[in-house]
């Protein structure tokens, strides 16, 4: 009775060390021991310091009760980093950062060289450092080009194989005729299969009444792809996703890829594509926002309509000729583009966007939505087999407008 007492009184002890990590001090007072007090540290410096506090509501764990906080120093950072890497798993230690960087102002800390290799790297940090890339003093370039580099180098072994087996099915099935012009064009596995009904068991053999086969050997590259980022503030994220996958589409031969970034500005980054790390130090995140002129610039970059897939990447909030951008758009659809408008590329949620954009490029027959970057290969073979891409949308992990 006493061993079952014990392991009672384990687990309730455990259950109150919890408690006191996650409320603190003032939410359940238990004495800590041993690392808690440092994992307590950790997560005070952060979460009860009058900064981070402030912005928490009523009744959230680790609501403002004392001053804690960095003070703002490298050191202080540079150790605190050090102990969440030690403590936490490292999707914990990013949402810290990401927490640190917003609640307790610390990205000018992001400017020295010493924090940048301290660090976890991720998507969010990414997008601050673009945001920042305009000031950051030159002795921090290096190591923020190594952060950079880190996070799309992981990105690419999460998302080139997918992407690529995805576009390859979607082109096959898309390519697919019943008049291949020569032998080698024929799917003789889908002849036979499309065929069976016609066998002749007297000669052992099937008469293909009707043949499957490819017209994509016809052309070497089977469709353009137009990538347009909105690099406002607000699409950090969506913009280190798209570089990443404007590089995958351009590594695809049968895909001929272009990426345009803009604000009020417009910049081609094509020529960028070997290298998505180049491709993202070539945004500028923040400033205006002029979706028309970027749409006109992509009009101009459109030589088949027919075979192109035009991606507007954007929250919809334009600050140019809304009424123009939008008879750009009819123009494209009508001409035969596969349009489409995500409202976001990334794993952050459902976005803020222009509903009533979103609602007049809806009636011009252009889907508007976010979409997370796991379903954005789906998407991609979606759009090249030309299906319906607001029905496809419905049954994604995504957030149709």
């Amino acid at each position: 009775m006493a061993r079952d007492g014990g392991v009672v009184n384990a687990g309730h002890d455990e259950r109150m060390r919890r408690w006191r990590l996650v409320l603190g001090e003032a939410g359940v007072s238990i004495p800590l021991g041993g690392a808690d007090i440092r994992i307590d540290a950790a997560l005070g410096a952060l979460y009860d310091s009058e900064e981070g506090a402030g912005r928490q509501g009523p009744g959230q764990p680790r609501a403002a009760r004392r001053q804690a906080g960095f003070g703002a120093s490298a050191p202080g950072v540079a150790r605190w980093l050090g102990d969440i890497r030690t403590f936490f798993p490292v999707s914990v230690v990013q949402v810290m950062q990401k927490d640190a960087i917003e609640r307790l102002g610390l990205t000018r800390l992001l400017l020295e060289p010493e924090m940048l290799e301290a660090v976890e790297p991720d998507v969010h940090l990414v997008g601050t450092l673009l945001s920042l890339s305009r000031v950051i003093p030159e002795q921090a370039r290096e190591s923020a080009r190594a952060v950079v580099r880190a996070v799309t180098r992981d990105l690419e072994r999460r998302l080139t194989q997918r992407t690529r087996a995805a576009v390859a099915g979607a082109l096959n099935r898309a390519s697919r005729t019943s008049r291949p012009r020569r032998p080698a064009d024929i799917d003789w596995d889908r002849t036979i299969r499309a065929n069976l009904r016609n066998y002749l068991p007297q000669y052992r053999t099937v008469v293909p009444e009707r043949l499957v086969g490819y017209a994509r050997k016809q052309q070497e590259v089977a469709r353009d792809v137009i990538l347009c980022l909105d690099q406002s503030g607000s699409m950090a994220s969506s913009v280190v996703y798209a570089g990443v996958f404007g590089a995958v589409l351009a590594s695809i031969r049968s895909l001929r890829t272009s990426v345009v970034a803009f604000d009020t500005s417009v910049a081609d980054l094509t020529s960028h594509l070997s290298d998505p790390a180049d491709v993202l130090f070539g945004t500028q995140l923040g400033g205006g926002t002029d979706i028309n002129r970027a749409v006109a610039y992509c009009q101009r970059l459109i030589t088949r309509p027919a075979g192109t897939i035009f991606i507007l990447i954007s929250d919809l909030y334009e600050g140019g000729d809304r009424d123009e951008m939008l008879r750009r758009i009819a123009d494209m659809t009508a001409a035969g583009t596969q349009v489409i408008a995500l409202l976001a590329l990334s794993d952050d949620g459902a976005p803020g966007y222009d509903h009533e954009t979103a609602a007049a490029l809806a009636g011009l027959g252009v889907s508007a939505f976010a979409c997370t970057p796991d379903a954005f290969p789906d998407l991609m073979a979606a759009a090249i087999e030309r299906r319906d891409i607001t029905q496809w949308a419905h049954r994604q992990p995504a957030f149709p407008a």
